[in-house]
């Protein structure tokens, strides 16, 4: 018996976008947050992978990405929060969706520095096989206040939309409201499922807490192995794709 209704499903493929709620409970919540912490305050050190989204020339991060985190701890890979996101994204998608790459996003305290409109696909290369989707699972309870995730609903029925990259090296944007948008707030523990091409952004966080968020992407098996052919291994290096 899967783990999501025929509805969930069909709202997913319509609208783009899918909360899932409680995907890992309060004590695997624990363990991500601690990991989670090593990896800010460099006990885990990631340089290799690290950015800042905003662009910002600041030494204080303000939007902290880290790429791969399973690369420095592989044990993630059989975790709770990666093997149920995994399966909820083979019954979205097929059986033959794999983990492409996962990631941590945090907004920093009193930053208010937003992540602005875009699609992933933007980020990647053209593949034959456009199935893909990532699921956002909220370390700290995530709102309006401190950067919850907003979503346009059925967006990714379009085309692609142009994208150009903000600050030095920062995050991409394009066009986009929150008029015609919905945000989801969430529980530490619960996850929104998007696709590739739903047009999303957050705003910034205001509040005296971190907005903690581990990312894990999935993609067709035989589209991961095209990426890593083309040397695409999501590392950190940020292309506006033609």
């Amino acid at each position: 018996m899967g783990l999501l209704t025929e509805e969930q499903k069909t709202f997913f493929k319509t609208e783009g976008y899918l909360v899932v709620q409680s995907l890992i409970t309060a004590t695997e919540v624990e363990y991500y947050s601690s990991l989670y912490n090593a990896f800010l305050d460099n006990s885990i050190d990631a340089s290799q992978y690290r950015s800042d989204l905003s662009g910002s020339d600041d030494k204080k991060e303000k939007i902290t990405q880290i790429m791969v985190p399973s690369k420095l701890v592989p044990e993630l890979k059989e975790k709770a929060l990666h093997l149920k996101s995994l399966a909820i994204a083979k019954e979205l998608m097929g059986d033959d969706i794999e983990l492409d790459f996962d990631m941590l996003i945090n907004k920093a305290p009193f930053t208010d520095t937003i992540t602005p409109w875009h699609q992933d696909a933007a980020y990647w290369i053209d593949m034959p096989d456009k199935r893909a989707a990532s699921c956002w699972v909220a370390i700290d309870p995530a709102y309006k206040e401190n950067g919850c995730m907003w979503y346009t609903p059925k967006s990714h029925l379009s085309n692609l939309v142009p994208h150009s990259q903000t600050g030095n090296k920062g995050a991409l944007q394009c066009d986009g409201d929150e008029e015609n948008s919905v945000f989801i707030e969430l529980n530490p523990g619960s996850c929104v499922f998007h696709q590739g091409g739903t047009l999303h952004y957050s705003r910034g966080n205001t509040t005296a807490d971190n907005r903690r968020a581990m990312i894990t992407n999935f993609r067709p098996k035989a589209m991961i192995e095209l990426e890593r052919e083309k040397g695409v291994d999501h590392t950190g290096e940020r292309k506006v794709r033609k």
